[in-house]
Protein backbone atom coordinates (compact mmCIF):
# COMPACT_ATOMS: atom_id res chain seq x y z
CA UNK A 1 0.00 0.00 0.00
CA UNK A 2 0.99 3.91 -0.43
CA UNK A 3 0.96 4.52 3.13
CA UNK A 4 3.92 5.85 4.77
CA UNK A 5 4.95 6.99 8.28
CA UNK A 6 6.16 10.96 8.73
CA UNK A 7 8.18 10.92 12.12
CA UNK A 8 6.36 7.70 13.51
CA UNK A 9 2.90 8.74 12.75
CA UNK A 10 0.93 6.44 10.00
CA UNK A 11 -2.12 7.14 8.25
CA UNK A 12 -4.91 5.48 10.14
CA UNK A 13 -7.37 3.51 7.88
CA UNK A 14 -11.00 2.51 8.85
CA UNK A 15 -12.54 -0.60 7.20
CA UNK A 16 -13.45 -0.72 3.58
CA UNK A 17 -11.37 2.15 2.41
CA UNK A 18 -9.87 1.77 -1.03
CA UNK A 19 -6.55 3.62 -1.72
CA UNK A 20 -5.30 3.15 -5.57
CA UNK A 21 -1.55 2.11 -6.11
CA UNK A 22 -0.26 4.99 -7.17
CA UNK A 23 -1.72 7.19 -4.22
CA UNK A 24 0.78 8.44 -1.68
CA UNK A 25 -0.48 9.25 1.78
CA UNK A 26 2.08 10.44 4.14
CA UNK A 27 1.89 11.16 8.05
CA UNK A 28 -1.49 11.88 10.36
CA UNK A 29 -4.15 11.18 8.31
CA UNK A 30 -7.54 9.44 9.26
CA UNK A 31 -9.45 7.95 6.88
CA UNK A 32 -13.43 6.82 7.62
CA UNK A 33 -14.76 3.83 6.20
CA UNK A 34 -15.71 3.69 2.75
CA UNK A 35 -13.44 6.32 1.30
CA UNK A 36 -11.98 5.66 -1.64
CA UNK A 37 -8.88 7.24 -2.67
CA UNK A 38 -8.14 7.65 -6.81
CA UNK A 39 -4.94 6.88 -8.71
CA UNK A 40 -1.99 9.96 -8.34
CA UNK A 41 -3.81 11.74 -4.98
CA UNK A 42 -0.90 12.91 -2.58
CA UNK A 43 -1.84 13.45 1.26
CA UNK A 44 0.76 15.17 3.05
CA UNK A 45 -0.52 14.86 6.88
CA UNK A 46 2.99 15.90 7.97
CA UNK A 47 3.02 19.62 9.21
CA UNK A 48 0.04 19.00 10.56
CA UNK A 49 -3.32 16.56 10.55
CA UNK A 50 -5.58 15.28 7.34
CA UNK A 51 -9.00 13.98 8.70
CA UNK A 52 -11.41 12.38 5.33
CA UNK A 53 -15.22 11.49 6.59
CA UNK A 54 -17.45 8.49 5.23
CA UNK A 55 -17.91 7.60 1.53
CA UNK A 56 -15.73 10.24 0.99
CA UNK A 57 -14.22 9.89 -2.48
CA UNK A 58 -10.57 11.97 -3.87
CA UNK A 59 -10.29 11.68 -7.45
CA UNK A 60 -6.99 11.47 -9.71
CA UNK A 61 -4.40 13.70 -9.36
CA UNK A 62 -6.00 15.57 -6.39
CA UNK A 63 -3.03 16.66 -3.60
CA UNK A 64 -4.07 17.27 0.07
CA UNK A 65 -2.05 19.55 2.50
CA UNK A 66 -2.11 21.21 5.59
CA UNK A 67 -0.62 24.16 6.93
CA UNK A 68 2.06 23.66 10.08
CA UNK A 69 1.54 25.08 13.39
CA UNK A 70 3.28 28.42 14.10
CA UNK A 71 3.26 31.29 17.01
CA UNK A 72 1.24 33.55 14.11
CA UNK A 73 -1.21 30.77 13.27
CA UNK A 74 -1.10 28.50 16.55
CA UNK A 75 -3.38 25.64 15.20
CA UNK A 76 -2.22 25.77 11.75
CA UNK A 77 -4.84 25.05 9.06
CA UNK A 78 -5.48 21.37 9.09
CA UNK A 79 -7.47 19.86 6.73
CA UNK A 80 -10.70 18.37 7.70
CA UNK A 81 -13.05 16.56 4.99
CA UNK A 82 -16.37 15.68 6.12
CA UNK A 83 -18.67 13.03 5.21
CA UNK A 84 -20.50 12.05 1.60
CA UNK A 85 -17.60 14.41 -0.05
CA UNK A 86 -17.02 14.38 -3.69
CA UNK A 87 -13.76 15.88 -4.79
CA UNK A 88 -13.30 16.10 -8.58
CA UNK A 89 -9.76 15.15 -10.49
CA UNK A 90 -6.91 17.39 -10.22
CA UNK A 91 -7.86 19.57 -6.92
CA UNK A 92 -6.02 21.11 -4.65
CA UNK A 93 -7.48 21.31 -0.90
CA UNK A 94 -4.98 23.47 1.25
CA UNK A 95 -5.25 23.69 5.26
CA UNK A 96 -9.49 24.13 4.74
CA UNK A 97 -12.99 22.50 6.36
CA UNK A 98 -15.58 20.93 4.70
CA UNK A 99 -18.41 20.11 5.88
CA UNK A 100 -20.99 17.16 4.66
CA UNK A 101 -22.38 16.28 1.28
CA UNK A 102 -19.98 18.75 -0.74
CA UNK A 103 -18.73 18.36 -4.53
CA UNK A 104 -15.49 19.90 -5.54
CA UNK A 105 -15.15 20.38 -8.71
CA UNK A 106 -12.79 19.22 -11.43
CA UNK A 107 -9.84 21.89 -10.89
CA UNK A 108 -10.64 23.51 -8.00
CA UNK A 109 -8.57 25.08 -5.37
CA UNK A 110 -9.73 25.88 -1.69
CA UNK A 111 -7.03 27.43 0.20
CA UNK A 112 -5.84 28.20 4.09
CA UNK A 113 -8.55 28.74 6.47
CA UNK A 114 -11.62 28.28 3.73
CA UNK A 115 -14.96 26.52 5.05
CA UNK A 116 -17.24 25.17 3.22
CA UNK A 117 -20.77 24.59 5.11
CA UNK A 118 -23.00 21.46 4.55
CA UNK A 119 -25.10 20.72 0.89
CA UNK A 120 -22.29 23.31 -1.73
CA UNK A 121 -21.59 22.72 -5.01
CA UNK A 122 -17.99 24.07 -5.93
CA UNK A 123 -18.21 24.55 -9.88
CA UNK A 124 -15.00 22.98 -11.61
CA UNK A 125 -11.95 25.39 -11.72
CA UNK A 126 -12.94 27.31 -9.14
CA UNK A 127 -10.82 29.11 -6.92
CA UNK A 128 -11.43 29.93 -3.09
CA UNK A 129 -9.44 33.00 -1.56
CA UNK A 130 -8.23 32.20 1.78
CA UNK A 131 -10.70 32.08 4.84
CA UNK A 132 -13.69 32.57 3.14
CA UNK A 133 -16.75 30.95 3.68
CA UNK A 134 -19.36 28.82 1.28
CA UNK A 135 -23.11 28.90 2.97
CA UNK A 136 -24.66 26.15 3.43
CA UNK A 137 -27.33 25.30 -0.24
CA UNK A 138 -25.82 27.20 -3.06
CA UNK A 139 -23.65 26.67 -6.24
CA UNK A 140 -20.50 28.34 -6.02
CA UNK A 141 -18.25 29.03 -9.67
CA UNK A 142 -15.72 31.19 -10.60
CA UNK A 143 -12.00 32.42 -9.78
CA UNK A 144 -12.77 33.93 -7.19
CA UNK A 145 -15.29 31.74 -6.26
CA UNK A 146 -18.94 33.82 -6.21
CA UNK A 147 -22.32 31.96 -4.88
CA UNK A 148 -24.41 32.00 -8.10
CA UNK A 149 -27.82 30.35 -6.98
CA UNK A 150 -29.25 28.13 -4.49
CA UNK A 151 -29.42 24.50 -5.08
CA UNK A 152 -32.15 22.97 -6.82
CA UNK A 153 -33.61 19.58 -4.52
CA UNK A 154 -32.11 17.45 -7.26
CA UNK A 155 -28.78 18.97 -7.21
CA UNK A 156 -29.13 18.09 -3.28
CA UNK A 157 -29.74 14.77 -3.78
CA UNK A 158 -27.03 14.17 -6.14
CA UNK A 159 -24.68 15.28 -3.29
CA UNK A 160 -25.43 11.97 -1.36
CA UNK A 161 -26.25 9.83 -4.79
CA UNK A 162 -22.41 11.18 -6.03
CA UNK A 163 -21.02 9.54 -2.79
CA UNK A 164 -22.73 6.20 -3.59
CA UNK A 165 -21.79 5.86 -6.56
CA UNK A 166 -18.32 5.66 -5.84
CA UNK A 167 -18.56 3.98 -2.62
CA UNK A 168 -19.73 1.01 -5.33
CA UNK A 169 -17.62 2.15 -7.17
CA UNK A 170 -14.55 1.35 -4.90
CA UNK A 171 -16.10 -2.20 -3.89
CA UNK A 172 -15.49 -3.29 -7.37
CA UNK A 173 -12.11 -2.12 -7.31
CA UNK A 174 -11.88 -3.83 -3.91
CA UNK A 175 -13.45 -7.18 -4.95
CA UNK A 176 -11.08 -7.23 -7.63
CA UNK A 177 -8.34 -7.55 -5.45
CA UNK A 178 -9.25 -10.28 -3.69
Amino acid sequence: MPIHAYKGITPTIATGVYIEQSAVLYGDITLDSDVSIWPLVAARGDVNHIVIGARTNIQDGTILHVTRKSTTLPNGYPLIIGDDVTVGHQCMLHGCTLGNRILVGMGSVLMDGVVVENDVFIGAGSVVPPNKVLKSGYLYVGNPIKQIRPLKPSEQAFLTQSAQNYVALKDEYLAMLK
